[in-house]
């Protein structure tokens, strides 16, 4: 173009030059001169715009041409229809934004289970039993439940979540309502992504096993998870990620959505990770605070049991994991107290403090991919002052805790207790299997020993008190 416009402007030149050699004989006076030079600048000015206007013009032209122009390889019918798509799928890009489903992901999971159990003399499919029907057991927890999750991610990057799980929930379960509340919780980005301050109802992070089946190798929870661990926190706090390490920490109340009349002490939650590689990490836990004394030790004079206001409450994990090719070990070690909240009182009627410790392993092979082969061992150190673990302040013949008796009536109470200042240790040694059928179903099957180092479990029909009990239990979990 810039050649064009050169060659274009020659006539023009040479007739400047002409005018210039003819101007002596031409112009009287010198201003003639300067004014006839103005005159052909202004001209060759024109030109020049003229001729940009026909260039941009000539453009235009070419590009509309080119774009009305099929597509290489496209009959104009393809290249149609192939139009009409990209409208459709910009006008349902638009839609979904406007409905606000931009950055929702919803999942669920359902697990019905059928559960023996040796000394209840019971044998049934359990699925969506209220919880706080018979209290949590071990052979109950959070088996046969059924949840849905809806996340959603906003473009600044903040969180918001919404588990629903009927009678299964973490409300239903710590504070014995019909709650299906699972968790509620939100996430916001402060400084940045890694920088977050979180609030809600937030299930408790302890621990190498998790509370949902889809998570859990095998059908039942270990001990420590079952007995020693809190529920859920209903607070707010920080969590920080940086590099291979994961801190998080609440001020909250611990088991309880609400506090009570003079109670104002929340508990300090937190939970640090280490991940060293893909496969191999670990990470601790612990919680200092007050929460619920279900202690029921104290007796007015008119014979009606007192109820305890919160206690002190200090627990401490520490877990780990090892995943490589077809293996998977997982370990946990805990110790916890609570003030006056044992199984039996002092001597003089004085309220006085649980205190445990114990420790959990599971080791998996995978003999295919598909078919894995689980054991579990667990074992709670729990004779300080009759027993006693979180939440558990009286004897309980179905977990098997407190001190050794020789017997239960028909209300299911101790007759006597053999030592009632000491309580009895707890084991259980688990061993499973589970079968992946597809990338949304897996068969578990499960065996189950649970022993006590005294006779303190109940058994329904005879009314006496054993050393141990047995469960077996199958389940399939659904999940998308």
């Amino acid at each position: 173009m810039k050649h064009k416009l050169t060659w274009s402007l020659m006539p023009v030149a040479l007739a400047a030059c002409l005018a210039c050699a003819a101007a002596p004989a031409q112009a009287d006076t010198t201003q003639d001169l300067l004014n006839e030079l103005r005159a052909l600048k202004a001209r060759v000015g024109e030109l020049e715009k003229k001729l940009e206007a026909q260039a941009s013009k000539q453009a235009s032209k070419e590009a509309s041409k080119e774009a009305d122009a099929p597509t290489p390889g496209m009959t104009p019918e393809q290249q149609q229809d192939f139009n009409r798509i990209a409208v459709k799928t910009e006008a349902l890009e638009d839609s979904r934004d406007m409905l606000g489903f931009k950055g929702l992901k919803v999942s669920g999971y359902m697990d019905p289970t059928f559960v023996f159990n040796q000394r209840q003399h019971r044998a049934g499919f359990q699925f969506l039993n209220a919880v706080g029907d018979g209290g949590y057991t071990y052979d109950n927890s959070y088996i046969g439940s059924a949840a849905i999750d809806f996340v959603k991610e906003t473009d600044g990057g903040s969180r918001w979540r919404l588990t629903l799980s009927p009678q299964r929930s973490t409300q239903a379960v710590s504070e014995g309502s019909a709650s299906i509340l699972h968790e509620a919780s939100v996430s916001i980005p402060l400084t940045d992504l890694q920088t977050r301050f979180i609030a809600g109802h937030i299930p408790d992070w302890s621990g190498y096993e998790y509370l949902q089946p889809t998570l859990n190798k095998l059908i039942t929870h270990n001990l420590l998870f079952d007995l020693t661990l809190p529920t859920a926190y209903t607070g707010a706090g920080m969590e920080i990620t940086r590099d291979k390490w994961i801190v998080k920490g609440v001020v909250a109340n611990m088991n309880a959505s609400k506090r009570n009349a003079n109670e104002k002490t929340p508990v300090l939650a937190y939970r640090v990770d280490y991940a060293k590689g893909e496969f191999q990490g670990f990470g601790f836990a612990g919680v200092h605070g007050k929460a619920h004394n279900g202690s029921e030790n104290v007796v007015d004079v008119m014979g009606d049991v007192v109820p305890q206001r919160d206690s002190r409450v200090d627990l401490f994990e520490f877990d780990a994991y090892f995943i490589r090719g077809d293996w998977t070990v997982q370990g946990q070690l805990s110790w916890g107290r609570q003030e006056k909240a044992s199984i039996i009182a002092g001597a003089q009627g004085e309220l006085r403090s649980a205190l445990w410790s114990g420790l959990s392993g599971l080791v998996a092979y995978k003999f295919e991919p598909r078919f894995e082969g689980v054991a579990r061992f667990d074992y709670i150190f729990n004779r300080k002052n009759g027993g006693g673990l979180l939440t558990y302040s009286q004897a309980d013949g179905v977990n098997g805790i407190g001190p050794a008796v020789d017997g239960y009536d028909i209300f299911d109470r101790p007759n006597t207790f053999i030592d009632e200042q000491k309580g009895v240790n707890r084991a259980a040694l688990t061993i499973g299997m589970n079968y992946a059928f597809n990338l949304s179903t897996v068969f578990k099957l499960e065996y189950r020993y649970d022993w006590a180092t005294g006779p303190v479990f109940l058994d329904t029909k005879s009314r006496e008190a054993t050393k141990s009990n047995q469960l077996l239990s199958t389940a399939v979990v659904v999940s998308f």
